[in-house]
């Protein structure tokens, strides 16, 4: 029957102990040597899709089962005890997890319902388990390893606070950790016993051989757990040192986000168009373009040398819109970098004024513009685009975007929006297409991972998306990134806005060495319900990098050094 419909998630061996005050309280127990050899016959005779597990708690030297052919231990509860066996007590999760790693394997908690099946909702479970389900899974569909328990905040409001709205939540503040948030997440790194077997640890043999990853090797590394995280994490910090030294750098930039009306509907975005009953944007705003200037000036008198231009797609924006834009900022400012307007934005000014892509680039940095952010991204993978996006830019107009760019000389970056609907399949599908851009351009300076932030993103409002990522997803992203461009991209930013300074001092031991911008008026993030994201001071970021005894310093957008803070 499994073989026809693929039904059978596992399979229990599970061995007699004699118990008193039952029928069989003097029979004898099932000889060791039997139990093992059923648990191996049965590993041999099942088919590898079918799991097969045995409890624990009913054999003294547990680990030989782990020899014997099991992957999964069954229930083991740290507060409830076994009540068929309540004289065998659970061994303590510590304990399972040492025996696990010892045999080099990893513990990772799951759901009733086996990954395969979480992964495949439509096929095995009921509509109203769909969301539920999802909401607690990671994005291989094993359970969110992130410690603490999980409220879910209400959205009662939206205040416009400065260029946009901040969404009021209420109810019970989760101590889980989530993107976003302001709970610090668990310590993964530096990780005590840093070690990996098998695929991980040929994977990267090979890549410090030289062999490039591919599509395959990406997506086996993310499913890294325990001391496999930290041993990737500490091969991307050795890269790292390698390519940039211990230096950790910052941009002084001020986001000025021009509208808050957009006729895209992007289905994470607190600002896309969609029902107004989510009451997410607050009230609609345009900037002038001598608002825009304004904020270019204060910007520049509070010593920022970069100004960060987004926006909605505002339906009376006339094609030449950007390039107004960033003719105020320049003029204003002469000496000001413009670092603006997303792959989107660009194609939707060329079309509205039916020029080429190249055309319209050549007028933009003949305005003044200097480079464009990775924006837009989201994922490169037009199946889950068609979910999240669906008439936005697809990947090809994205890679065009940025291909068109580097041709003139503008630089950009890599994004990657993750943790929303996607599997680390769709995530190595990014990553190779825009590796394989970099070979052809070399015109990115930056990858930038940018974890979903969910409480007040549509999508997950209406239960059709996962929680974020997990912070061990977080570190992977960026830790496997260093490893991935190694040679190619030299530099790897933290989003503080929505990771936090405790996570970020983490990722910058996982092979990241650039915290970003100091972001005054970042409000995107804190639309979608971010408690981080306001402004970032010299001062703060050197709070996170002084324990690490690395150099804090100053960059210009370009990575050009500008000076070190003193004392870092």
């Amino acid at each position: 029957a499994h073989a026809k419909y693929g039904h059978v998630q596992e399979v229990i061996v599970q061995n007699f102990l004699p118990k008193a005050g039952t029928a069989m309280h003097k029979a004898k127990p099932c000889p060791e040597d039997e139990y093992l050899w059923s648990i191996a016959v049965a590993r041999l005779i099942l088919p590898t899709s079918i799991h097969l597990q045995a409890p624990p708690n009913l054999s003294d030297d547990f680990g030989i089962l782990l020899d014997a052919g099991i992957d999964d231990w069954g229930g083991v509860s740290p507060v409830t005890a076994d009540h068929v066996n309540p004289e065998r007590p659970w061994p303590a999760l510590d304990r399972l997890r040492d025996v696990t790693e010892d045999r080099g394997m990893v513990l990772a908690p799951r759901l009733t319902i086996y990954p395969e099946y979480a992964t495949a909702p439509e096929k095995w479970l009921d509509p109203a388990l769909h969301f539920p389900v999802m909401d607690r899974t990671d994005a291989e569909g094993l359970g969110r390893d992130d410690p603490g328990a999980f409220w879910p905040e209400k959205v009662t409001a939206a205040d416009v606070v400065q260029d946009g709205a901040e969404v009021v939540l209420v109810g019970h503040k989760s101590t889980q950790w989530y993107s976003g948030s302001n709970v610090k997440p668990m310590t993964l790194v530096p990780h005590p016993r840093p070690a990996a077997k098998g695929r991980i640890a040929e994977i990267i043999e090979g890549h410090r051989n030289g062999q490039e990853l591919g599509q395959d090797e990406v997506v086996a590394l993310f499913a890294a757990r325990g001391p496999e995280v930290g041993y990737l994490a500490d091969y991307a910090d050795e890269l790292r040192f390698k390519t940039v030294g211990n230096n950790v750098t910052w941009v002084h930039n001020r986001n000025i986000n021009y509208t808050n009306v957009c006729t895209y509907k992007c289905k994470f975005c607190g600002f896309s168009k969609g029902p107004l009953s989510l009451n997410l944007r607050g009230t609609p705003y345009l900037l002038t373009l001598d608002d825009i200037a304004e904020r270019a000036v204060e910007a520049w008198e509070m010593g920022a040398t970069e100004v960060t231009l987004q926006g909605g797609i505002h339906p009376d924006f006339d094609g030449d819109y950007y390039i107004d834009v960033t003719k105020a900022v320049k003029s204003a400012v002469p000496d000001m970098h413009v670092h603006g307007f997303t792959a989107l934005e660009v194609t939707e000014g060329a079309h509205r004024n039916g020029e080429s892509l190249r055309e319209y680039l050549l007028r933009l940095k003949e305005a003044g513009l200097a480079s464009l952010p990775g924006t837009a991204a989201e994922i490169l993978d037009d199946d889950i685009r068609a979910i999240i996006c669906s008439d936005k830019v697809n990947t090809e107009e994205w890679l065009e975007c940025h291909r068109q760019a580097h041709s003139i000389g503008l630089h950009s970056n890599i994004t990657i929006m993750f943790g929303s609907v996607e599997h680390p399949r769709s995530w190595a599908k990014h990553m190779v297409v825009t590796r394989e851009l970099q070979k052809e351009t070399g015109g990115f300076t930056e990858f930038i991972p940018l974890p979903f932030v969910h409480m007040a993103s549509p999508i997950y409002l209406q239960r059709k998306a996962r929680r974020g990522p997990t912070f061990r997803e977080n570190l992977l992203m960026h830790a496997i990134g260093r490893i991935f461009y190694h040679g190619l991209i030299d530099n790897v930013q933290v989003s503080w806005v929505k990771i936090g300074t405790a996570g970020a001092a983490q990722l910058l031991q996982s092979g990241c060495n650039d915290l970003g911008g100091t972001l005054m008026d970042e409000n995107i993030s804190r639309a979608a319900g971010a408690n981080h994201g306001q402004m970032m001071t010299e001062g703060r970021f050197g709070e996170i990098v002084a324990p690490m005894r690395r150099t804090l310093v100053q960059r210009n957008t370009a990575y050009k050094f500008l000076s070190p803070t003193a004392g870092a």
